[in-house]
């Protein structure tokens, strides 16, 4: 069984991705609670379903792109399953996590989004470093950045740990923290190589609205 969330359709907001169409799975709970959560909904209400009717609810909009998100989807077991059924059935699958849940059972096929934490979000310090060992060329480490001290302590990870696997890095400016013309001025002034990102899903239903 799942403790699901919600399961919608929307765009994609973040990620290289942004713009697709996606089916979208979140799973409850999370082991976080940073400090500019925007889906505090998702820490414990949820209701459970068998991984069959899960997967229906998905294929049911007829889309071929999916992401599993959270809270943390990956604190479930049956998550690694999930993933697994839909990259069985042909979908793209990209499953976001908060880098503090071991990669290493995740099915490759998938696309992993891995979420490093900044000081700001009051959880830095439970980041699982090992998983950066798990990252290929297909995945993507998202920073979200609320201050200069978590900018600098974002590109100092990325020229730490982005030497070998040369996996994507997003910077995105923490909704209502950080305005994004800020963080966009110190990433072209740094010549960084990174994408700027900004959640545009915010931008077409609204900040608040759930299943967008």
């Amino acid at each position: 069984m799942l403790t699901v969330t919600e399961i919608f359709a929307s765009i994609q907001g973040e990620t290289s991705y942004s713009g697709f169409p996606f089916a979208f799975v979140r799973l409850t709970g999370c082991n976080l609670r940073c400090r500019y959560c925007d889906t505090t909904y998702a820490y414990d209400s949820g209701e459970e379903f068998p991984l069959e009717e899960v997967v229906a609810r998905v294929t049911a909009f007829g889309l071929t792109r999916a992401c599993v998100t959270g809270g943390e989807p990956l604190l479930q077991i049956e998550a690694h399953d999930l993933v697994k059924a839909l990259l069985d059935l042909g979908h793209e699958v990209l499953v976001e996590t908060n880098g503090t849940v071991p990669l290493s059972r995740l099915d490759p096929r998938a696309v992993k989004i891995m979420d490093v934490k900044c000081p700001a979000s009051g959880e830095h310090a439970k980041m699982l470093w090992d998983n950066f060992r798990h990252l290929s060329g297909r995945d993507e480490v998202k920073f979200v950045i609320a201050s200069e001290e978590d900018y600098r302590y974002a590109r100092e990870i990325v020229e730490n740990y982005r030497r070998d696997a040369k996996w994507g890095v997003l910077f995105s400016p923490a909704f209502g923290f950080l305005p994004p013309e800020q963080l966009a001025g110190w990433m072209v002034g740094d010549c960084l190589d990174a994408r700027f990102q900004i959640q545009i899903h915010k931008l077409v239903w609204g900040p608040d609205r759930r299943g967008a």
